[in-house]
């Protein structure tokens, strides 16, 4: 088992193309270099349910991200890269030991530095017998070029589409002027349409397709109705939605005034409201007051603790 490192002798797995020579020790704006690091492994119960399911989705949370979103939950892995440097072999084995544990899935929790690493050892856990889907959890920054290479193995795509306005993406989460992220993220989450399809759920658990991620901003600022009007009219009003109210003033929010607050409930109502009114009927919702359970801390040995489901709707 052997991966196609070409990729990341002039890295351009993302929009951004750094074009770093990650096999050579440098290093691009996502921090990654030439091996795998992964933060933390488990079962994990804070996703959708027909993601989470009764016995939890698979969560693999990999190091390092190609965004700088100020109010990161996840900073300390994202930002400062902790974690551990792992092996292909020792990531297929990985995927066998969350489906030991009775995972629904495989959740790989923002991938796209890794694609190549990711693709042959997905095709590895496949050749083996694995029994259960892929999933490929992103902040919707993404070459289309990547994600081709992993058509036909990735079963499930969960994309993130966090801004419209493309400075406030540059200022909010560094997207890149001359990649902005509006542009990337429409046409990164089509061609997860094209490859998948909707998302498909028996008996409560997803088994292919695509969901889409929202996080709803103080004041307007991800510009959620721009964002499902132009779900609705190019994926259709059966895309199934996670509208996530769990934004929480962390990190660096405080840098800045609209976002140094959590978010009011007629906001979230709102977006809601706009989301029945345009005809989506796969939508799922949180309460605001559960917004801390989804924060972890990648200081233990248990990141999370009690997490509770999005209410469908």
């Amino acid at each position: 088992m052997q991966a196609d490192l070409s990729m990341l002798s002039h890295c351009t797995l993302c929009p951004r193309h750094c074009g770093v020579d990650r096999l050579a020790g440098e290093r691009g704006f996502c921090g990654a270099g030439g091996d795998i690091g992964v933060a933390h492994f488990g079962p994990h119960f804070g996703e959708e349910p027909p993601i989470t399911g009764t016995k939890g989705s698979g969560n693999i949370f990999f190091s390092f991200c190609n965004l700088r979103c100020v109010f990161c939950q996840n900073y300390r892995i994202r930002h400062e890269g902790r974690g551990s440097p792992v092996t292909l072999e020792e990531l297929v084995e990985m995927f066998f030991s969350l489906e030991a544990m009775g995972c629904h899935n495989i959740n790989l929790v923002s991938p796209t530095p890794y694609v190549p690493f990711i693709g042959v050892a997905i095709r590895e856990a496949k050749e083996r017998g694995i029994g259960v889907p892929f999933l490929y959890n992103t902040n919707g920054y993404d070459s289309v070029d990547a994600l081709r290479s992993l058509e036909g193995l990735v079963d499930i795509y969960l994309p993130d589409f966090k801004y419209w306005n493309p400075v406030i993406a540059g200022k909010l989460s560094g997207a890149a002027k001359q990649a902005p992220y509006q542009e990337r993220a429409r046409a990164a989450v089509m061609e997860m349409k094209r490859q998948v399809g909707d998302l498909v759920v028996e008996n409560g658990i997803a088994g292919r397709g695509l969901m889409v991620r929202h996080l709803v901003l103080p004041g307007g600022l991800a510009g959620s109705r721009q964002i499902f009007t132009w779900i609705r009219d190019n994926l259709g009003e059966k895309t199934w939605i996670g509208l996530m109210s769990q934004y929480l003033p962390l990190h660096r929010s405080g840098e800045y005034p609209l976002l140094a607050r959590k978010i009011r409930q007629e906001e979230y109502d709102d977006v809601v409201s706009f989301l029945i009114d345009n005809g989506f009927d796969n939508v799922f919702i949180q309460e605001l007051d559960s917004a801390p359970l989804f924060v972890p801390d990648f200081d233990r040995k248990e990141p999370f603790g009690e997490q509770e489901n999005g209410e469908s709707r």
